[in-house]
């Protein structure tokens, strides 16, 4: 039995038990009505659609604002509300009550079917009281998740890369699933908070995935028409040298005539088969995928090929920024990872096409727990960038253990690239491009690697669910605050009456994922130095796993001190990628906040933070609190009343929590037992490392 995450019959209980008027037609409006039809066959209530006859008064109406409204005194009221709200957008949609009629408008019938959800949302009180018109509007225009699905089952990445919730929903061994009433279930689940675009298929695109663009694109017909009733559209990965590997050329040169005839000729196929399919993605250049730089060309010219193919049918592409080196030199303390992005693409910034989405992840090396904002969200003023976020929890547990995000993604869209004053990255996403570039600039959007498979709760551990919920969220709203989504999540998924007690519940719930995020960087990696996880699955500490790995990502202990130095005046240089004034806070030592500290330098371990411990303390007391605080987690879940939640899930979450535990000590007395043995400095107080 797949479990509902936030979308049970209950959570429509105050709706379904309403009498409701639906004005206007077309395919979202369908949905919009199934899921009145649905919800009130459950809870008493009645929908009509446009004029149909019923005897029960009305006390909810939803209305195109282009539909014209039969006399009635609803009718009159949302009449009123119409005149006063005024547009509400392409997405957006006005909530009122008022006269004791609850009235929901919009231009578009993506907006009744978003104001619906938000119905769902606030339940009662929708439906009681005096409620002025609100407008509620996407803040970004793409709200785009991807998932890391293989067709064939990879032999080290399995059938969804860094996929921690079991196997793709779609794919199931090398062939489409035939029930994809999942994926049905998840198009649901992604619009209720938000999202209106998904990529299918793995950034990196395997043999089986390249042909889903040609003589196996009926599959990806198949999962755009589920996706389609609830305004989600399919976005496809492709390899840059699909070319080569299936159209049988020589090459896949982007300024070749050829090539770029043959991406024009498979985009066309690709538009008549899916009419509102939204573009490609692409990773080139990097980790071993194919990229114009084997043809002496630039990124810019691969993804102006593939935006030219599109623009036609009004597509966009999606060009990952995601490209570094990976055999690198670990002796040679002047390679730096973290520059890549920033050297391999700001020089280009203006000469991408306006349908051309430069796709940046928030961070400069890899999803780690602690990571500075990407300078390349600030860098680019002439490009459309849209900054990508990962819910799957690669290096954040692998979704066995409890690590909300939202907070961590809150604190990211909030930074002011520019300073205090300036746009927020979220803004930038949105198409400010600060003071560095023209205003108007288009924005690129938020993008999120998805954390689903085929387990029952969608992500395996079932508190996870709270993170892709949060991430669709923010999209709609980057200023939300985390503990405020973690309540809708709370209050959707565990409904009043499946449990006698919603409150102890609920405390319990936020004690446990308010700080979880807090919590699991405590006991891992310190002040931003990042990585130090076992290479290929990521999972557990190995400290000095990547330490003379090609790969680049290194922390440099030795017997005096950690970090990396990454100043302008004695390191990498990596500093001067920001904008004044963080150029200047990261460059010195007196201003760099503590928990980036390691990232941005090279300190002895008798370095006193400000907080006033020497960096040697730091580590030894957050991993022996944070190890301490998983085991009162556990005992915050085990000390719930019997009952209270659904067995299954309960023991589920349970076993999930004595993982935690167990890795938590593993982390603890790795690291700690590492660096005494580095330093040669005791613990001062006296607790037992190995």
């Amino acid at each position: 039995m797949v479990h509902a995450a936030w979308l049970p019959p209950e959570a429509f209980r105050s709706v379904g038990s309403r009498h409701t008027v639906v004005h206007g037609d077309g395919p979202l409006v369908d949905t919009v009505l199934a899921e009145l039809r649905a919800a009130t066959g459950r809870h008493g209530g009645t929908v009509r659609h446009g004029g149909e006859a019923g005897a029960a008064p009305l006390d909810l109406v939803l209305a195109l604002s282009a539909t014209p409204l039969p006399p009635s005194p609803q009718s009159q009221v949302a009449a009123r509300v119409r005149a006063e709200a005024g547009s509400t957008g392409a997405e957006g949609f006005v909530l009122a009550r008022r006269d004791g009629i609850t009235v929901l408008l919009a231009d578009t019938p993506a907006g009744l079917l978003y104001g619906l959800f938000q119905l769902a949302r606030l339940g009662e009180p929708a439906f009681t009281g005096h409620r002025p018109a609100e407008h509620h509007r996407p803040a970004l225009h793409r709200r785009i998740v991807n998932d890391w699905d293989n067709v064939d089952v990879h032999p080290v990445m399995g059938q969804v890369e860094r996929g921690y919730a079991g196997g793709s929903i779609v794919w199931r061994d090398g062939v489409q699933r035939t029930d994809l009433s999942r994926v049905a279930g998840y198009a649901r689940l992604l619009a209720s908070c938000g999202i209106n675009g998904l990529a299918v298929n793995n950034v990196n695109v395997h043999a089986g995935e390249a042909h889903l663009l040609t003589d196996r694109l009926g599959e990806v017909e198949a999962v755009a028409g589920l996706l389609r009733p609830y305004g989600i559209r399919i976005h496809l990965s492709v390899n840059f040298a699909s070319p080569v590997r299936l159209g049988g050329l020589p090459t896949a040169d982007p300024l070749d005539e050829r090539v770029r005839d043959w991406w024009a000729h498979t985009t066309r196929r690709v538009y008549q088969t899916i009419p509102d399919f939204g573009g490609y993605l692409v990773k080139a250049d990097s980790e071993g995928q194919p990229g114009p730089f084997a043809y002496g060309r630039t990124h810019a010219d691969g993804a102006n090929m593939l935006a030219d193919a599109l623009a036609p049918f009004g597509g966009v592409v999606h060009w990952r920024a995601f490209v570094y080196n990976h055999h690198q030199d670990w002796r040679d303390r002047g390679t730096d990872r973290a520059r890549a992005a920033y050297d391999h693409f700001v020089p280009l910034d203006g000469e991408f096409r306006d349908n051309a989405v430069l796709q940046v992840k928030h961070g400069p090396l890899d999803f780690q727990t602690r990571e500075p904002v990407s300078p390349v969200i600030a860098a680019m003023p002439r490009t459309r960038v849209a900054v990508e976020l990962q819910a799957t929890q690669e290096y954040t547990g692998q979704q066995r253990h409890v690590c909300y995000l939202a907070p961590m993604w809150r604190t990211v869209l909030g930074f002011q690239p520019w300073g205090e004053g300036g746009p927020t990255v979220a803004r930038v996403a949105a198409g400010d491009a600060g003071p560095a570039g023209p205003a108007g600039t288009g924005g690129g959007g938020l993008v999120c690697v998805s954390n689903v498979g085929d387990d029952p709760y969608w992500t395996g551990h079932p508190l996870a669910q709270a993170n892709l919920y949060a991430f669709g969220r923010l999209t709609w709203d980057p200023t939300l605050d985390p503990a405020a989504i973690l309540d809708e999540w709370i209050e959707l998924t565990f409904q009043p009456d499946d449990t006698a007690d919603p409150q102890t519940l609920r405390r319990t719930l936020h004690e446990l994922m308010d700080s979880s995020w807090q919590t699991y960087e405590q006991y891992t990696a310190p002040l931003g130095v990042g990585f130090m996880v076992r290479p290929g699955h990521h999972y557990g500490p190995d400290v000095d796993g990547y330490e003379y790995s090609p790969w680049g990502t290194y922390h440099f202990a030795d017997r005096d001190g950690i970090g990396v130095d990454r100043t302008r005046a004695t390191g990498t240089g990596y500093t001067g990628q920001y904008p004044a004034p963080w150029s200047d806070i990261y460059e010195s030592l007196g201003t760099c906040p503590d928990e980036l500290l390691l990232f941005f330098h090279h300190v002895p371990y008798q370095h006193v933070l400000h907080s006033g411990r020497t960096v040697i303390q730091h580590i030894y007391d957050t991993h022996f609190a944070g190890a301490r605080r998983t085991e009162q987690m556990r005992e915050l879940w085990r000390d719930l009343p019997a009952g209270l939640v659904d067995p299954a899930l309960y023991a589920r979450v349970g076993e999930r929590l004595d993982e935690q535990v167990r890795s938590a000590h593993e982390w603890r007395d790795q690291i700690n037992t590492y660096f005494l043995r580095k330093s040669g400095i005791p613990d001062a107080h006296g607790r037992r490392i190995f």
